[in-house]
């Protein structure tokens, strides 16, 4: 797997236009056109570009958030460390530490490309649909996170029995065990066995 440096630029290419903008694609994850955020997450979902990003310290503890309750889509939920989608023409990559640092206030001191999932996960909750070709990313950061209020409302670090506790009592996004076992393989390599992911 390969591990890089994460130098993230923070920010977007084309100004906020494209923020609102999501990149569609086939089911082999090529860019097939454009569509709006919210118009491409109603029933049935249109299949788009995402990413989720899993960060761990240096004891192998996994970096949850709680989205905030203000978020249109699963507000007040815990889910992995992040989540979003690039701009329309912005790698993956840049966009998975362009998010982690606008929303947690942290740069990962290691970011690597851990595969890619597809899947569709209705949302009972808000009746939204993610349809997402989702690019995978584990790393490794040091700082504690400093989150932005609109966008995440609590941070826990995790092990993998704490996360299995809180799994248990809390409500989770919809997206989440697909995306965390998706990554596991790359988590492993990263924590090493001892951690237990």
């Amino acid at each position: 797997m390969p591990i890089t440096p994460a130098g993230a630029a923070h920010d977007a290419p084309n100004g906020t236009a494209d923020a609102i903008l999501l990149e569609l694609v086939d089911e082999k994850g090529v860019t097939i056109g454009t569509a709006e955020k919210l118009t491409a997450h109603q029933p049935p979902g249109r299949l788009h570009r995402a990413f989720s990003v899993f960060l761990f310290d240096e004891r192998g503890r996994l970096l949850l958030q709680q989205r905030a309750l203000g978020k249109y889509h699963s507000p007040g939920v815990w889910s992995n460390t992040c989540c979003g989608h690039p701009y329309p023409g912005e790698a993956p990559f840049a966009a998975a530490a362009r998010r982690t640092y606008e929303e947690l206030g942290v740069s990962p001191s290691l970011l690597a490309e851990a595969g890619t999932v597809r899947y569709n996960h209705p949302d009972p909750a808000s009746g939204l649909v993610e349809q997402e070709y989702n690019h995978l990313f584990v790393g490794l950061v040091q700082a504690p996170p400093e989150p932005d209020a609109e966008e995440v409302a609590a941070t826990a670090w995790v092990t993998p029995a704490e996360l299995a506790e809180r799994h248990a009592k809390d409500t989770f996004s919809a997206w989440f065990m697909t995306v965390l076992d998706a990554a596991r393989p790359a988590i492993r390599e990263l924590t090493g066995p001892s951690a237990g992911w």
